[in-house]
């Protein structure tokens, strides 16, 4: 199991534009990857799942991947938080 921490920096959160982009980056790994927001987790790949979640700006998140492709999944969305300005 693998887990990433980010602090959600864009100004609108993660609203339906950058949680369609984390569910199809999600998607494309075979491991089941889970979003947590507080004491909430859904998958990763469900973009219901994410839109639940009301994520704000400043709102502390953790990826959380578990399987064969585990440590690749988690960078490649940490590098697409980076490189559309959601979070660090």
């Amino acid at each position: 199991m693998a887990e990433k921490q980010f602090k959600v920096t864009a100004d609108t959160g993660i609203h339906a534009r950058p949680a369609t982009l984390l569910v199809q980056t999600a998607s494309k790994f075979d491991s089941d990857i889970q979003l947590q927001y507080k004491d909430k987790k859904v998958n990763l790949k469900s973009i219901m799942g994410v839109m639940s979640l009301g994520i704000g700006k400043g709102a502390d998140i953790s990826i959380i991947a578990e399987g064969s492709d585990a440590d690749d999944a988690l960078n490649a969305l940490a590098e697409l938080m980076k490189k559309e300005g959601l979070g660090e």
